[in-house]
């Protein structure tokens, strides 16, 4: 068969205000600009999933009409989507299935919304896909397809994840490349969408696969900048340490995602730095302890709200700059903890900051608490969820004052001035962190047992 594999990605905000402002605000455009870049990592696995003997194209939204897949001859076009792109996937798969091309769609969105995927496709796959897309691929062949593949109750063991076929790729069209060590998260966030397709336990994918990864990568792009498409990486301390000393052979730069933790390690923050991690991103949430606990199953943040400037300069002491998250609009929220935000994030010296609005995401615990409460503002209406579109009505101030709190968040943080002031008390904690770590080093040469120093001075007098 012929397959076309179509990517959903790119953040289209709809409020005005936010578009205007972002032209302004270069931490707003530049990140919008990296997440368009990304490649789908989900879709380049299940490539790497396909028997070799099926033909396979990849392309971006945008790439590729549905009339000149028909034109090529494409036997089945496979879609994947978040929920912020699910209208104009849903418009492209109508458009595909007008002119007799068969439709496959999976993702996040469609794990939670099978039954309206099912209205724009063919086939729908619910879950993990590595296993599923394979065993369509096969009915397809035989005959005998089903409507529904559904990997809900399966744990897809990383020990066997496929090769990504990133030579699909045009290395010209990508300034990151992701690739993936770990897979779900211990910490049940009740906004975080990814738990809904990757539940299951927190798994590590086996190093020699990670390098098998990076082997490939590294064939197609000289020097590429690496994303770790985890949750977060670094759960498992021992076996982190043990990923990173695997990556520094490869002289990369790359970011990652992690908890608050990674600061309580010197170890792993040495190795990191040694490493070419250039940024670790830290979801903060909130600075007081209600906002952060209403986002939590269980408490884990909440009670490390007191550390957070601590365990940011630590990080930052090793050269890692901290990308640190927070979320506006949540029920105990005013306008006053927007200022503090700003505030604690430009005088703790945060290399980046990414602020979002609170966004209920279909099939998480906040979408069901707030729709349960009738404050969802229009329900199934999925193209809100970028993040910055405000989608529910907040406890304690209208939809209106969300709007403009997260306006002058931005105006305050993402000021030039602000962003150098940022800048420079990251260099200057870097700075210090390496005097820091000199005056160690000497002092423990100092203070160094005598009979390590007779044992030492002994053998270089045999050597000479």
């Amino acid at each position: 068969m012929k397959i076309a594999l179509i990517a959903m990605s790119g953040v289209r905000v709809r409020s005005q205000e936010l578009l205007e402002i972002g032209v302004t605000l270069p931490g707003f455009v530049e990140r919008s600009e990296v997440i368009a870049s990304l490649p789908s990592l989900g879709l380049l696995t299940l490539a790497g999933a396909t028997p070799p003997h099926h033909e396979i194209q990849y392309y971006e939204h945008g790439e590729v009409t549905p009339e000149a897949l028909a034109d090529d001859g494409i036997d089945l076009v496979a879609i994947s989507t978040f929920t912020a792109q699910a209208p104009e996937a849903y418009a492209y798969a109508d458009d595909c299935r007008r002119l007799g091309l068969r439709i496959a769609m999976g993702g996040l969105h469609v794990t939670v919304c099978p039954d309206e995927a099912l209205d724009h496709a063919d086939h729908v796959l619910i879950g993990e896909g590595e296993e599923i897309w394979p065993e369509l691929l096969r009915d397809l062949e035989q005959g005998r397809a089903q409507a529904t593949y559904d990997a809900r109750g399966r744990v897809f063991p990383l020990d066997r994840a496929p090769l990504p076929r990133y030579d699909l790729l045009d290395p010209e069209k990508y300034n990151r490349i992701t690739i993936q060590t770990t897979r779900s998260c211990p910490h049940r966030c009740t906004f975080c969408a990814s738990g809904i397709l990757l539940r299951g336990p927190y798994r590590k994918k086996p190093i020699e696969l990670v390098q098998r990864d990076l082997d490939a990568i590294s064939a197609i792009w000289p020097q590429p900048f690496i994303e770790l498409a985890d949750d977060n990486t670094f759960v498992d301390k021992r076996w982190g340490k043990e990923l990173v000393k695997a990556l520094t052979p490869y002289q990369l730069k790359w970011f990652t995602e992690s908890d608050i933790t990674l600061a309580d390690d010197p170890e792993l923050m040495e190795l990191l730095s040694a490493s070419g991690c250039r940024q670790v991103l830290i979801g903060l949430e909130a600075l007081d302890e209600g906002a952060v606990s209403e986002l939590e199953d269980r408490s884990f943040k909440a009670k490390r709200i007191h550390e957070y400037a601590l365990a940011v300069r630590r990080i930052q002491e090793h050269g890692i700059s901290v990308n640190g998250c927070f979320i506006l609009g949540g029920d105990t929220q005013t306008r006053d903890s927007f200022r503090e935000i700003a505030s604690f994030a430009n005088a703790v010296g945060l290399a980046e900051v990414q602020v979002t609005v609170l966004t209920p995401f279909p099939g998480t615990p906040l979408y069901e608490r707030l729709l349960a409460q009738g404050r969802i503002l229009k329900p199934g209406d999925w193209g809100g969820c970028t993040l910055f579109d405000v989608t529910y009505e907040p406890a304690r101030m209208s939809v209106r004052e969300l709007e403009e709190g997260l306006l002058e968040v931005f105006a305050e943080l993402y000021t030039a001035e602000a962003r150098r002031g940022r800048q420079r008390r990251f260099f200057q904690q870097v700075r210090s962190g390496r005097r820091r770590r000199e005056k160690q080093r000497k002092r423990a040469s100092r203070e160094a047992p005598p009979t390590t120093r007779r044992w030492s001075e002994s053998t270089t007098e045999v050597r000479g």
